[in-house]
């Protein structure tokens, strides 16, 4: 038998990977399932669609039929609201009429006609809430959990926890609004103390929705070859001398994912292969659905493809007016009528799409905003 011999960073490193892979072997080779929950595991996928400014709760999906008989009137309460204006308004019923839907009779408004047609592939959660009146914070709070910067977003762990079908995309993608990021930017869908790899990627729209996926100048095929191939016999020859790094392990798995990225991102975001009927259902064919639309129909081909969190903002930074979001503190009848406009026929798009393809039952569909509005004018 012949002795080990190792110094100090030597044994360290050989711990790191030796017994990380003698612990992987033994998971692999157990042949033995997690304990059964009460509820078999459905959900393969995310789509999420983060509705920025904050959604009129009572406009939209929660009737409070008390505000109709109520509307105008003082609000009567022994504890103030969290108010941005220095006084309570006036209640206020909602600008729409609420409707039965489907065999399930669920109460959708007038506002999301589109939607409220597949009442019946929906569940309605009215019981949140969110303690932050500020957006930024709720934003925060909605995607990661907590009211501050430096957590793991819920496509973070999904990539964590699940990982991605596919090896030539990444696990977790970004979809933003065309007029803007969100508040909080990247920041919002960070890995946070998970690896960097865990990250959500942001796309765009277009020929090239990745930026910087391709070289500013055009490179033989050879020539990239042996440069990729140069540069990971480097990067083993530091893993080799130095120990296994996380970061730099990370960031050596992302350009991987990269140059795999350069086959795979031109080919899913082609939608000239999608039919005319696919289009028109998603809302293509209108300038006012078909940037939402877009979005949409790009979301459910990464996730045939195997990404599994797909994350879809409707509106931009909570800034500006007219606001290029649901932020409705001028009107929220033209303000909501507007951006509904522009996401009612795409989801309801995807929502059918999905179902179709047999993918709705086991991909969990979230459509929720930071906050929503108080009942009372302003």
């Amino acid at each position: 038998m012949t002795p080990f011999h190792a110094d100090r960073r030597g044994f360290f490193s050989w711990s790191a990977r030796g017994l990380g892979a003698t612990a992987l072997v033994h998971l692999l080779g157990r042949g033995t399932a997690a304990p059964a929950t009460h509820h078999s595991a459905k959900a393969k996928r995310v789509v999420h669609i983060s509705l920025v400014g904050g959604l009129s709760h009572v406009d939209s999906f929660d009737p409070k039929p008390v505000l109709d008989a109520k509307h105008g009137k003082s609000l009567e309460t022994k504890e103030m609201p969290d108010i941005f204006f220095g006084q309570v308004g006036r209640l206020r019923k909602a600008d729409w009429t609420f409707q039965k839907r489907g065999q399930s009779g669920l109460e959708v408004s007038d506002l999301f006609p589109h939607i409220a047609g597949r009442a019946d592939d929906l569940t309605v959660v009215r019981s949140m809430f969110v303690d932050s009146a500020n957006h930024t914070p709720a934003l925060y709070l909605q995607t990661c959990g907590f009211q501050f910067s430096g957590f793991p977003s819920a496509g973070a762990w999904a990539s964590y926890g699940l990982g991605s079908e596919a090896d030539d995309l990444p696990a977790y993608v970004v979809l933003p609004d065309p007029r803007g990021l969100p508040n909080g930017g990247a920041s919002v869908w960070s890995s946070g103390f998970l690896p960097a790899e865990h990250q959500g990627v942001l796309f765009g729209t277009g020929e090239r929705p990745v930026r910087d996926l391709f070289p500013t100048k055009p490179v033989s095929r050879e020539a990239e070859a042996d440069s990729r191939d140069l540069l990971k016999r480097m990067n083993e020859k530091h893993r080799d001398r130095n120990g296994d790094d996380p970061l730099l392990a990370a960031r050596v798995r992302s350009y991987e994912l990269a140059a795999k990225m350069q086959l795979s991102v031109p080919a899913v975001a082609d939608l000239s292969k999608e039919t005319a009927e696919t289009k028109a259902m998603y809302g293509l064919d209108d300038k006012t659905t078909a940037p939402f639309g877009t979005n949409c129909l790009l979301a459910r081909r990464l996730l045939e493809k195997g990404v599994r969190f797909v994350q879809l903002f409707s509106g931009g930074p909570v800034a500006g007016n007219p606001r290029p979001n649901w932020d409705a503190h001028e009107s929220v009848k033209q303000n909501h009528a507007a951006e509904a406009a522009r996401i009612d026929k795409p989801v309801a798009g995807l929502l059918a799409d999905l179902k179709r393809l047999g993918m709705l039952a086991d991909t969990f569909h979230a459509i929720d905003r930071q906050m929503t509005k108080t009942r009372t004018s302003q």
